[in-house]
């Protein structure tokens, strides 16, 4: 019987396309959480149900900070769904009384993202 000598760089090879796969695993299936501090959560309105039905457009509540682009890998991410058209547009700051007290109902973003008509995304 013969025995194979493996040298150094076949095995390193071979635990590199081993450590790739894994790691290409792992970024998918890790890939919701990454980006589950942008979208906070759907804004369900009934404007927006109006949108939703006429346009196929999903308005989410989503961080102040974020982008379109941040907004798309993660819509991409956590629902499986390629937005055609992302919208974002400031909520602004309102004076409320509640109580008997003043106070502000904070503002923040929102974004409106328009699919394909055959899309859809499911909210539970």
């Amino acid at each position: 019987m013969a025995i194979k000598k493996v040298t150094k760089e076949k095995a390193e090879k071979k635990t590199t396309k081993k450590a790739k796969a894994v790691v290409a695993k792992t970024e998918i299936t890790a890939g919701a959480s990454n980006y589950a501090g942008v979208i906070i959560r759907p804004r369900i309105t009934e404007k927006a149900a109006m949108v939703m039905e006429r346009d196929n457009a999903y308005t989410f509540e989503v961080s102040e900070r974020s982008t379109k682009q941040e907004v798309e890998k993660a819509i991409l991410a956590l629902y499986k769904v390629k937005p055609l058209k992302i919208n974002i547009t400031p909520i602004e700051k309102k004076n409320v009384i509640v109580r008997g007290k003043k106070g502000v109902r904070g503002g923040g973003k929102k974004a409106v993202v328009y699919l394909k008509k055959e899309d859809k995304i499911e909210f539970i």
